[in-house]
């Protein structure tokens, strides 16, 4: 069962007058429960494509569909992560995932207890009260994928969540997603440059050239995936393959 279809997907942005072409002909499903990760060069049209998917971006042609029904803009059954914190300064961490809940019509009671419930989730209880100002990188981003989960999507887009963060804490928001996809068996988008998180995270990597799918790499390593999952060759020749993939092309694109 598809959760996430896209069929013939065109977008273009005008640019000094000219119409370019930024996605032509995408076509891509993802299954219920399925972690795809899009990676490839700059300007491939991953962030766009994911946007899309959002309800974030307009597009020419094509269709896009949630469990069979075309999307009509943004949704609850679509959470977004983006590398961006995008936190509400004047608000908890409680405050901002509330927040999204309110949007959504449930009761102050609900909202509280759901909040709680969810910043439990990412190990965040302790720091309900705190500011955005007063936590560190990695724990805005555990505040958002909270509120991201909260009111319960069926399918998470993220988008270079972790691009800002340094190694070790990346390491370790990864592993917390790992442990989140697990317990709740959400379909997952999940954009970005890192190669070797893309086969860590995920059961299959879509490799993009510019505006086009160039291939499709199952990732067929046991979960979970733990500590010392990176190591070996089955890893290292995924990883090998991708990068190969990548850079077909680029240098004559370049």
């Amino acid at each position: 069962m598809s959760t996430l279809a896209i069929h013939n997907l065109h977008k273009s942005f005008s640019i000094n007058r000219e119409s370019k072409k930024v996605l032509d002909g995408i076509s891509l499903t993802l299954a219920d429960n399925e972690f795809v990760s899009i990676v490839g060069t700059s300007g491939c049209g991953k962030s766009t494509l994911l946007s899309i998917a959002a309800g974030l971006e307009d597009f020419e042609g094509g269709d896009v569909l949630v469990d069979g029904v075309p999307i009509q803009g943004p949704g609850t059954d679509r959470g977004v992560v983006f590398q961006a914190y995008t936190l509400l300064p004047w608000l908890t961490a409680l405050g901002n995932v509330e927040f999204a809940l309110k949007a959504a019509g449930h009761s102050a009671k609900d909202c509280r207890d759901i909040a709680r419930e969810h910043l439990q989730l990412v190990n965040l209880s302790q720091f309900e009260g705190a500011y955005p100002n007063e936590l560190s990188g990695g724990m805005k981003q555990r505040v958002a994928i909270a509120r991201a989960l909260s009111y319960r999507p069926k399918i998470l887009l993220m988008d270079e969540p972790f691009g800002a963060l340094d190694a070790m804490t990346r390491r370790q928001m990864q592993e917390l997603l790992t442990e989140v996809w697990e317990a709740h068996r959400l379909t997952v988008m999940f954009v970005t440059h890192d190669v070797e998180e893309a086969v860590y995270l995920s059961d299959r990597i879509v490799v993009m050239g510019a505006g086009y799918i160039k291939d499709t790499v199952a990732v067929p390593l046991d979960r979970p995936r733990l500590e010392g999952a990176c190591e070996g060759p089955p890893f290292s020749e995924i990883q090998r393959h991708v990068l190969g993939l990548i850079r077909q092309g680029s240098a004559a694109h370049a």
